[in-house]
């Protein structure tokens, strides 16, 4: 059993139908949300997503689709989707690394003996957004990380207006991020992931 599997607070959540529904017939129960670890299969779904959010407000991406696919290949446990009735909603993909803060080479590697998870993106689909799915993803794959014993924490960077959002999510600002896209420059913030034997006794891991 993996450990997404394993946890509680990442099981789909239900949603049940009335029993009588047009045309006189009851439906079964289906499940409303899921949330499960990406697939390479997943990465056109991804990359539509993410370009939508990110094209008009940044002008690029920070994943294209090849990077997509290389990260959803190496370490899909560090990735998390948002599934409503089978259709991706929102997404975080991540990757390890092992030094203090991020440089340019975190965009592109995934180190695997590292103990940081390096957050690339998260990305809701525009039907879903000012809905707070954002806030509620983060929370549950930070819950996820709690229960990976080597991950000890977790790294973004972000534009100077996203802070606010990324500190409500328990994120601390370090400063200024040494990684630069273009003319973008960004603010590197970090997660200390805390509580792994209490997580390991109470969620199965």
């Amino acid at each position: 059993m993996s450990a997404l599997s394993a946890l509680p607070f990442l099981k789909p959540v239900h949603l049940r139908y009335p029993r009588s529904c047009p045309g006189g017939q009851r439906r079964h129960t289906l499940p409303a949300s899921e949330f499960r670890c990406l697939s390479p299969e997943d990465a056109i779904s991804v990359f539509e997503i993410e370009r939508e959010a990110f094209i008009s407000v940044s002008g690029d991406c920070p994943l294209h689709l090849d990077e997509i696919r290389h990260f959803l290949n190496l370490c899909p446990e560090l990735s998390l989707g948002w599934f409503e009735e089978g259709r991706l909603v929102a997404f975080i993909i991540g990757s390890l690394w092992d030094q203090d803060r991020l440089v340019q080479e975190a965009l592109t590697l995934h180190k695997a003996r590292g103990s940081a998870v390096h957050i690339h993106v998260l990305a809701v689909h525009r039907t879903f957004r000012q809905q707070g799915k954002g806030s509620i993803l983060m929370w549950r794959y930070l819950q996820y990380l709690r229960c990976l014993p080597f991950v000890r924490r977790a790294l973004l960077m972000c534009e100077d207006f996203l802070v606010p959002f990324y500190q409500k999510c328990g994120f601390e600002a370090l400063g200024p991020c040494e990684v630069a896209v273009g003319d973008l420059a960004f603010i590197e913030m970090q997660h200390l992931v805390r509580g792994h034997a209490f997580m390991r006794r109470n969620s199965g891991c």
